[in-house]
């Protein structure tokens, strides 16, 4: 892949993409040893509630970290969240298993979250040249799933070994590490924000930019709905561990998308809403709800448009959003998406009580009303350039 190996030969581009990964991995490993952890004392409802606080503290200070490093540099705003983030999962492995402590260090521990994610991506017209940032997206994103495959691993892995206080201090270590290795990089030292306007709504006074949010939200939803409805789908089975190997192929599915849309030229805002129909198209089939073998290929179906569309996402960000703000821009493109899959999670868990075929029929519909909402964006787009707005 021509692309991609272009990528990978640029200065840095390794070093920042392993340590990103790794200090990005309590993002999909966190969430299961809070929620491992906190189940040893309190009941499943409330375990619930600490990963829920923990998202939250996610969702919430990814923006406003990713502002400060538009308008600061991205070592400092890296080192001190991930300091933050690694005391509240200290806080809640050492604590008294009290359940408003054990909130407070889950809200600490999300809060404190370090924006690697949006900091990478911001380096990337840095590193490559502007034919080659598309592949470099695309390759960042699709890399990305590896993180959702093996994070519950590692969880796994360190309960396994030393006990559900260990699944919380692995995840504190594993950040600080990328961090580490990831904030002392050369470009990353170097790295300032772009001169802009300052203005309170950073990139959220572009209307356009708020839409294409509201369709990210939409695809968050309904990549969210997913594990809970394959998890209902695995129970009936008979199997619960299935859940895992199906949500893994779908993973494996966007993996192999993302990479091999790195050959693919970059192209404008019209693509988004075809890639978000694409997605909404994808979940379909999965209306069938067939045996589990043809059910592992659907999802894996199912995952080949999330890449591209969130590549073409963030390259209309880059383009649209005002200078300056590219960070923070980045972090509510992951903030809407993270927060669409906690309502995608939440939305469905009634439906599948009702049955299989109307848990999965959620994910298209979110996907139909985000590729909707693209469209709604595309269309604004074109008439700013003929003037009519």
């Amino acid at each position: 892949m021509p692309s991609a190996a272009t990528v990978l030969r640029a200065p840095y581009a390794i070093r920042l993409l392993l340590s990103s990964q790794i200090g990005r991995l309590p993002m999909a490993a966190a969430p299961l040893a809070l929620l491992l952890f906190a189940r040893e004392q309190f009941s499943l409802a409330l375990a619930g509630l600490v990963v829920a606080v923990y998202t939250a503290g996610m969702a919430v200070s990814a923006p406003l970290l990713a502002r400060v490093v538009d308008r600061r540099r991205q070592p400092p705003v890296l080192w001190s969240s991930a300091l933050l983030s690694a005391a509240g999962f200290i806080a809640v492995a050492f604590g008294s298993h009290d359940l408003p402590a054990t909130l407070i260090g889950a809200a600490l521990a999300g809060l404190g979250t370090p924006p690697l994610e949006a900091c990478l991506r911001a380096l990337w017209p840095d590193l490559v040249p502007p034919s080659v940032v598309s592949a470099a997206y695309s390759l960042d994103i699709a890399l990305q799933e590896v993180i959702f495959v093996t994070g519950p691993l590692v969880t796994l892995a360190a309960v396994g070994l030393a006990g559900p206080q260990a699944g919380l201090i692995t995840s504190a270590v594993l950040q600080l590490a990328g961090v580490a290795v990831f904030a002392s990089a050369g470009v990353v030292l170097r790295w300032r924000g772009v001169a802009g306007e300052r203005h309170w709504a950073g990139p959220l006074r572009v209307g356009r930019f708020v839409v294409i949010l509201t369709g990210v939200l939409c695809a968050g939803a309904a990549i969210g709905s997913l594990p809970v409805v394959v998890t209902g789908y695995a129970e009936a089975a008979g199997d619960r561990s299935l859940s895992g190997w199906l949500l893994a192929a779908q993973a494996t599915g966007a993996l192999v998308s993302g990479l091999l849309y790195t050959r693919v030229k970059p192209g404008g805002p019209a693509r988004l809403p075809l890639l978000a129909g694409a997605l909404a198209l994808g979940f379909v089939p999965l209306l069938l709800v067939p045996g589990p073998v043809a059910m592992g290929v659907l999802l894996a179906i199912s995952g080949l448009s999330l890449p591209p569309l969130l590549t073409a996402v963030f390259l209309a960000a880059d383009r649209m959003t005002p200078p300056g703000t590219a960070v923070e821009a980045f972090a509510w493109i992951i903030t809407a998406f993270t927060v669409g899959s906690a309502l995608g999670a939440a939305l469905t868990g009634p439906l599948v009580s009702q049955s299989m075929r109307t848990g999965f029929a959620f994910a298209p519909l979110a996907g139909l009303l985000g590729a909707v909402a693209m469209a709604v964006a595309v269309s604004g787009t074109r008439r700013s350039r003929v003037g009519v707005s």
